[in-house]
């Protein structure tokens, strides 16, 4: 039985209670309902995930995407706060049926560029919605009315508020080192610039509603239940998403492995317990979770110690949150929103083909204008219609065989000169999104192997998706110690990978255009770092 690594636990909650604290207000002031409903969901979610998921240091609460769906829900309703905490308790049933079904494994086969263009369109929706508040005025709902009521915002800018949002955010970006060691930038800015508001008696708007009162049972109108039922479907499908991928990730830095319907029935208990107490739900946090987790987090107590401690903010920390400037918390939100927009996409765009750019792009444009629900299935839509469209014009193309007679017993003769020190994968067919996942999954399980030689048989380039889940492939290897060997067709795709980097990150000593040199390669080194036997 494993001993529990509770002084790691500790760490790593309190590091994402410290991290959560101004997202939490900034999310429930963002959305309409008050910071007290931000701060309460992440308290509520946190220990019942933690409680009833797996026994894994993943937190939750209020995030950017589970947010702006939440506030486009708000909006259906006409800002009836009784009717959005039936959207999220419907919400919660729904992520509680999801469990209970496979829909979750088709997460892992939405192609990267939709995923790409909905992380891109909700960082810029959350940067757009803060552009108000940071100047003192009023928040809008949606980033049309924010851009088409900008001219006259800007006539009407609340000169204090304006300042308190600017030195937030510069000591969000430019706070030493020595000092985020200690305390993460974002909280040390909000403290900081609520100290000096308060010192020279600034007028601007400020935080209100934070109570050390415990949460009463809110109503809930489920008067007009037809109206509900989508915004309700559309928060489950994109609470579950972000929590799974969040899942992968931990399951990545932990090196465990996570059951996904039990954590997203976790998740659906916890959004319905939120909307009981009158609470904004959310969904499992990336950028907590992983911090947590670096600072010592190793389990379920992980996110229970994280819960607690923000309980214990609230309850002797909430004067001092009511004077917090709502232009700091839209600082934080830039940054939130700055860190959500998918940069590894942005430093290769001019190199992505042009189809995964046009699916991004359609997903970006009508995420922020229209919806997430028409932007991602509009993307994912587009995508199996270009992708068919590839097959039936690659339908005469032959690909050769590659288990041929050389082959086989060039591999035959590696097992048994090596055992499973060197192993031979072979990617056949064309190595694209749907593929990716697969093949990935591939290299889960490779203990006792050195050394892994890829022979990637297309004479094709690698699409985006294909790109990044081969540099996936080289990560996981790297952290097992094993290294990655590449087999290629032709100087077309060397090109590519040149250009993108990846030669840099595989080593260009790591590239051959045939198996056997691959082979020789591997052998080589194997023998050189084998250490002598001495009698």
């Amino acid at each position: 039985m494993k001993k529990l690594k509770v002084s790691g636990d500790l760490t790593g909650g309190f590091l994402g209670a410290v991290i959560a604290l101004p997202q939490a207000l900034a999310f429930g002031v963002a959305i309409g309902v008050g910071a007290a409903s931000g701060l309460w969901g992440a308290v509520i979610l946190c220990f019942l995930v933690g409680a009833f998921g797996c026994n894994q240091p993943l937190l939750s609460g209020p995030t950017g995407p589970a947010a702006i769906v939440t506030a486009s829900a708000l909006a259906i309703v006409n800002g009836n706060a009784e009717a959005l905490f039936a959207i999220i308790f419907l919400s919660g049933i729904f992520q509680i049926i999801i469990s209970r079904t496979k829909l979750i494994d088709i997460v892992k086969y939405i192609p990267y560029p939709v995923i790409s263009g909905f992380m891109n369109a909700v960082g810029m929706i959350l940067i757009i919605l803060q552009i108000n508040p940071f100047i003192g005025a009023k928040t809008l709902a949606t980033p049309a009315l924010a851009l088409e009521s900008a001219p006259k915002t800007l006539l009407s800018i609340n000169e204090n508020a304006l300042v308190a949002g600017v030195l937030t955010l510069a000591l969000i970006f430019w706070t030493p080192k020595f000092i985020t060691k200690i305390i993460p930038a974002q909280i040390f800015a909000l403290v900081v610039t609520t100290i000096i508001t308060i010192a020279y008696g600034l007028d601007l708007p400020t935080v209100q509603g934070v109570s050390s009162h415990l949460p009463q049972i809110v109503g809930a109108d489920f008067s007009n239940i037809k109206t509900l039922i989508i915004p309700a479907l559309i928060i489950a499908v994109v609470c579950s998403s972000e929590s799974l991928l969040t899942n992968l990730v931990v399951d990545s830095l932990t090196k465990t492995k996570c059951n996904g319907n039990k954590m997203v029935l976790a998740q659906g208990i916890g959004n319905i317990a939120c909307s009981l107490f009158g609470a904004i739900g959310g969904s499992g946090a990336t950028m907590r979770s992983a911090a947590a987790i670096k600072a010592g987090g190793a389990s379920r107590f992980c996110a229970i110690i994280c819960s607690v401690i923000l309980l214990l903010i609230i309850l002797f920390g909430c004067d001092f949150a009511n004077k917090i400037p709502l232009s700091a918390l839209a600082a934080v939100l830039f940054k939130v929103g700055w860190d959500i927009i998918d940069t590894k996409l942005l430093k290769v765009i001019k190199y992505a083909p042009k189809q995964d750019l046009f699916v991004m792009f359609s997903v970006f444009v009508l995420t922020i204008f229209y919806d997430i629900i028409l932007g991602v299935s509009t993307g994912i839509v587009l995508s199996a219609l270009i992708f068919a469209k590839q097959i039936a014009d690659k339908a005469n193309v032959k690909i050769r065989d590659i288990e041929d007679e050389h082959a086989i017993f060039l591999e035959k003769k590696l097992k048994d000169e090596m055992g499973y020190k060197i192993r031979v994968v072979h990617i056949f067919g064309e190595f694209f999104f749907g593929s990716a996942t697969q093949i990935i999954s591939h290299f889960e399980e490779v203990l006792g192997t050195k050394y892994i030689i890829i022979c990637y048989e297309s004479e094709n380039i690698l699409d985006i998706s294909a790109i990044f889940a081969l540099e996936d492939i080289i990560t996981r290897l790297k952290s097992q110690e094993i290294s990655a060997q590449l087999v290629i067709k032709n100087k077309e795709i060397f090109d590519q990978l040149e250009k993108l980097k990846i030669t840099e990150q595989l080593g260009e000593h790591n590239i051959f255009y045939s198996e056997e040199e691959a082979i020789e390669h591997a052998k080589k080194l194997l023998k050189s770092n084998t250490p002598k036997k001495h009698r």
